[in-house]
Order: structure tokens, then sequence, then C-alpha cells
């Protein structure tokens, strides 16, 4: 039986993932002894309940002894982090938040630009959100509206953590306000400073750390939290963290995360040099786009009805595909969740008219300078056919899409832990890229490893 040093648990909507690690005491180096699998028991009333069936399977069935293991996790269970996102212009600070909080793991669920009005207040009540972001303002900006949101926040008092990223001339003010009725708020630098400059970094770690000390996900985290070594981060902010591990080696990249309940985009890159003259607002270099109806279990009718008539009915469908039928119909599902969470994540070529006449410009995320597509989750690792749906991404015939070239080189997370990888990164990076190369089957170089 093979000893794991570490092992790593990734509890997600409908799989639980248990990830045994060892030889991380040598530096830059470790092996990836196997992998566990159970189902979230969330409706059960204790997620620690499948992490425990996850672990038992690894050793079980892969002789992986876990006993004297430290154990560390990720979680998106339960729905992942919710969160509500307030700025001052659409355009400006509200979406230098979104990609903020999308980045850091978080699915936001609802957004207000402007002065939030008693409609907006009532929707943010409803929803119970897990964190709020505010922002808004440029550095010695506006300042009247961003304090009446923050005197509209405060006045829910839901206790909900807030993270405060706007004008940093009203920090010590918002701090007061939030403080003076026990509501946990964290001040970190502007997430819009100047114009057009993006500097959504500090306010991502903030999420991560307000997650896992704060925010229990799902029923019986609590008891997992208790015997993990560092925090519980979101599943797809260690997802996240694998990708832009891999860019330093590969270049410009993007992983495809296809779940049971959503289906996520994460992207590495600058793009292109030919299209940065035409982009009419600035992007991060990692961005992070989460589908929530793209899911091969939860969402498997959602992906269905976004497939129009070209995909039929599907009847067969589990979290773990056992039969051929079954296996068949989640390779379909996860055929379409790709096209379609590419497509929404990539930018587009608009033409506009003006006082100069006609001009091209740039909308959204320039995948073009992508030269290496990445798949993982279990519906593109597990089922076969994996390779080739990202081989054959839905082109556009138009050319209007920015999307990632043909000739880009695609490999597949063939033991399916980039979400462990990312929680590992967090004590042994050097050891991180090392499983992360191994598992994508290619050196150090980039090069790919020929199949043994």
């Amino acid at each position: 039986m093979k000893d794991a040093e570490i092992i790593v648990a990734d509890i997600g909507s409908t799989i639980t993932k248990v990830s045994a690690f060892s030889g991380l005491c040598a530096r830059g180096t470790a092996s990836f002894l196997g992998q566990g699998l159970g189902l979230t028991t969330v409706a059960e009333g204790d997620v620690g309940q499948g992490l425990e069936v996850a672990r038992k399977d690894l050793e079980t069935r892969l002789g992986v002894n876990t006993r004297d293991a430290a154990l560390m996790a990720a979680s998106s269970a339960a729905g992942g982090l919710r969160m509500t996102v307030h700025g001052l212009t659409r355009d400006m600070t509200l979406r230098a938040a979104r990609e903020a909080s999308l980045g850091a793991g978080a699915i936001v669920t609802y957004t207000t630009a402007g002065e939030i009005d008693p409609d907006a207040r009532d929707e943010i009540s409803r929803i119970k959100p897990n964190i709020i972001l505010l922002a808004g303002g440029v550095d010695y900006g506006d300042r009247e509206i961003v304090l009446a949101n923050a005197r509209s926040l405060a006045s829910l008092e839901l206790e909900t953590p807030l993270i405060y990223a706007g004008n940093k001339t009203v920090r010590s003010e918002i701090r007061r306000l939030f403080e003076s009725k026990d509501i946990p708020v964290f001040i970190v630098e502007n997430v819009y400073p100047r114009i057009d400059d993006l500097n959504i970094d500090p306010v991502r770690t903030v999420i991560q750390e307000v997650f896992a000390r704060h925010i229990v996900t799902a029923p019986g985290m609590e008891s997992v939290r208790e015997m993990v070594q560092d925090d519980i981060i979101p599943t797809p902010g260690a997802v996240m963290r694998s990708t832009e591990i891999l860019a330093e080696t590969m270049g410009d990249v993007v992983t495809v995360d296809v779940g049971g309940a959503t289906t996520d985009v994460h992207s590495v890159t600058e793009g292109s040099p030919e299209f940065s003259k035409m982009m009419i607002a600035p992007e991060p270099r990692s961005k992070r786009t989460v589908e929530g109806d793209l899911g091969v279990y939860i969402n498997a009718g959602r992906i269905v009805e976004a497939a129009g008539n070209e995909l039929g009915q599907v009847d067969d469908v589990r979290p773990i595909p056992d039969t051929v039928g079954e296996r068949e119909t989640s390779a379909q599902l996860a055929r379409w969740a790709v096209d379609i969470s590419i497509w929404r994540h990539a930018g587009q070529l608009r033409v506009a008219y003006g006082a100069y006449g006609r001009n091209e410009i740039l909308e959204g995320r320039d995948l073009s300078a992508v030269r290496h597509v990445i798949g993982t989750g279990g519906a593109l690792t597990r089922l076969g056919g994996g390779m080739e749906i990202l081989q054959n991404i839905k082109p556009d015939p138009r050319k209007f899409k920015l999307l990632p070239p043909r000739d880009a080189a695609v490999s597949l997370d063939r033991n399916n832990i980039m979400a462990a990888a990312g929680v590992l990164a967090r004590r042994f990076p050097e050891a991180t890229e090392t499983v992360l190369l191994e598992s994508l089957g290619i050196r150090g170089s980039g090069e790919v490893r020929p199949d043994e």
C-alpha cells in the first residue's frame, strides 16, 4: 500500500474527489498517487459523508494509505460562493468588480450600477449573499454615491461580510459604518483606481480569504474545516491558480472545466497585439466566466435548451455515468457545454460608425493568442472523447468571434487534479507545476509527451 503525505479534497456540487500526493518533502517534486470518488452528500445534511466515501474509495480501490496524510480542501458544494456586486458605473467599476469576483471563484448572483434603490435592497435581502462586494469611483473621484450605497447595504443588517474596493478617500467612513453595526468589513485597494486600470488581484485574494474564514457553504463543512490544514478555498479559484501556473510555463492558455452543475472557462492571456488597439475596455490577464446553465448533470436539460433542436431529448443522465449509453449522453452534453461556454467567454469584433467613418472595435476577451487549450472535469477527462471535443471547438465562419486558433495545442488534465493542484500550490508551488505537467502529459519545456 502506498502512503500519502497530503490528500486534497475537492467537494463539488455533485462529486467529491480526494487526490493523494507524496514526495512533497523534496524541493520541487511531487507524485500523484491516485484519486477517490464519492457522491457529494449535501442532501444528507453532511458533506463529510461524501468525503469519507471518496477517501475510502482511494484506499480500497487504489491501495493508498491516507491515515497519516494531512488534509487540504476546496469546495463549490451547495452552489458555491454567492456574491452580490455593487459599483458606480456598469462599464467601469462594476465590470472590474465582477472580474475580481469571478476570478476568485465566486458566482455573481446580482449586480447594481449607480445608487442602490429600494427594489435592489429587497433583492439583496432575498438573495442573502455569502459576501457583498462594494466598489465605486476612481481614487479621489465620486464619494457621495459610494457612501449612499454603503448606507443602503448597512441598513439591510444581513451580517454578511462586506468587501470595500472603491474610492480610497471614503475607506475610513465605510469601515466605521459597518463596524458600528458589527458587520465584518474588509478594506482593499480600489479595483478601478484610475481610468483604464484594472486592479483585481488584491480583491481576488481577499474574497478567497473571506470565503475560507467566514463562509460555510454546505452542511457539515464546519467539521471538515476543523480537519483541514490551511483554509478551504473556492474550487474555481483553485482551478484558476493552476491555469496561471501553467501559463508561466506554456504561455497563453485557456482551461475549460466541465462540471455537473456549471462549466467554467479560465483564460490567462494578454490577447493579440493585432487586436489590442481595437479594445474599447481593458481586460484582466486572468479571467474566469461561469456558465451556471451548462452542467452535464444538474443542468443537463438547460444544455439541451441551449443547443436548440441539435441535441435530442436526454433521459439517461447520472452524476457518475456507468453504462455505455450514459457515458455517450454525458459526452454529448460535454461537447455542447464546451462549445457554448467558449463562445460566451470569447469576445468579438464589431463594426462601429463614427465621425471618421467605419471602424472595427473589440468587445470582450481576445483568445486569438492562446496557444494551449486544456480540458478538466470528469466529463472531459473520464468519459472518453475529451481530446476530440477540444480539438473541434465550433468555429465562427464569419471570423468575428475571437476564439482560440485552430492550431492551438490541446491537452487533457488526465488525472483530473487541476482543482487539487491549485490548493496544493498554497504550500508547494514548485511541486504543483510538476504534477500539473505530468497530468497533462507535457514535459517542463512544453513538449507533448508521447503516449506510453
